[in-house]
Parts: C-alpha cells; structure tokens; sequence
C-alpha cells in the first residue's frame, strides 16, 4: 500500500452534502476501469459536459485546482455504495488527503486502503478553509500531518484531527491488512504455541 507521513498541497472547495460514490466515480465509467483510467472517470458527471467537453464551471478544470492534492467538501462524502473505485479515482487523479464534517463509513475506510487520508473536522473549519481555498487564486495550501495528527492551514492555523489507530499505523508505514497481520507473526506463533498446549485436539496434524 501507498505510504502517507504528511503532504502539503493545493486544497479544491467542493462545498455539497452527500456526494456519493456514483457522482466520485460513476458506475457507467467506473465499472471494470483500468487503473490508468481510472482519474477520468473522477466526478465524471460534473467534469464533463455532453460529448466529453470539460466543464469550466467546475473547480477541478480551473487552475491551480486541476493539480489538487486536497479535497475540502461537504458532510457525509463518500455516502451511497460500498464502490472501491470511488477511492481509487480520487488516488488516481492525484488526491491524498480528503477533509470533511462526515463520510460515508465504506469510502471513509477505503480511502485509507488507498493511500488517502479521510480527516473529519468540525463544521466551522471546514468553512474556513474551503473559504480560503476558494478565495486563494494562486491556491491555498494546506498541510496534512498524519503522523501529528494536524491539519495546517495557509497562514499556520492547525487544527487537531483523530484516526483510527490501525488504519493510521498502516498508511504511516505503507502496509496493506496482509503485511500488518504479518508483523504480529511473533505474537501469533506464541499464541498457536500456548493454544495447542491447552487444546490439542484443534490441532490434530500436530499429534
């Protein structure tokens, strides 16, 4: 998995409520999508125009936020289906740290598995930084500490964040759920050990 300690970049104001996962990356284009494909079919409706013309009215064809790193957006981001290719498609088009009031549960997981880092804030500091990103022509910066847990805004503002321990400790160190259960093998062969002593009858190829 794709290693995240902190980054610093450019954050684009998508202020909506329950963007779900068919309006981040539609099942029409998101359906058996090659990985190289897949930052096309971001926001795929909104993007586009019919017959396939950029939109101009939407922040992600507008300078400097076509080369985002940042999302700030509104509550409950990610809702709907439990579509990986939503968190793929944000990864894919240079997305890795998403900042919101809420997420859906599924995207809020998966974002994780692919190299994002979900942060929920409260309300006012939402406003305040897609305020200032908005605003920012040359575009706003802003620095997502993973390892500090903070979010620092253009002007040095931080903001304090959670995120749970093992999905944290995993992005950190780029370990997907195979290499995290592997780095326990000593704590788990000592517990094989322990239970065939107390139940050898579980382990019966070991008689």
């Amino acid at each position: 998995m794709e290693q995240f300690v902190r980054t610093t970049g450019v954050a684009a104001p998508i202020l909506r409520n329950n963007i779900d996962t068919d309006q981040i990356a539609p099942g029409l284009f998101a359906a058996n999508t090659p990985k190289e494909k897949h930052a096309e079919s971001l926001f795929r409706n909104l993007r586009f125009l019919p017959g396939d013309v950029p939109n101009p009215d939407f922040v992600l064809n507008r300078a400097p936020w076509d080369k985002a790193e940042i999302l700030v957006v509104g509550e409950n981001f990610g809702c709907g289906s439990s579509r990986e290719a939503a968190a793929k498609a944000l990864r894919a088009f240079g997305i890795r740290a998403v900042l919101a009031p809420s997420f859906g549960g599924i995207l809020f997981n998966n974002c994780f598995r692919n190299g994002i880092v979900p942060v929920v804030l409260p309300h006012e500091v939402i406003d305040r930084l897609a305020e200032d990103a908005n605003r920012a022509s040359d575009g706003a910066r802003i620095t997502v500490d993973l390892e500090n847990l903070t979010v620092t805004d253009h002007a040095g503002q931080s903001y304090p964040f959670t995120a749970p321990e093992q999905q944290r400790t995993m992005l950190l160190h780029g370990l997907d759920e195979i290499d995290f259960t592997l780095g326990m093998r000593g704590e788990l062969e000592a517990f094989w050990q322990r239970d065939q002593k107390s139940r050898p009858w579980v382990y019966p190829q070991a008689q």
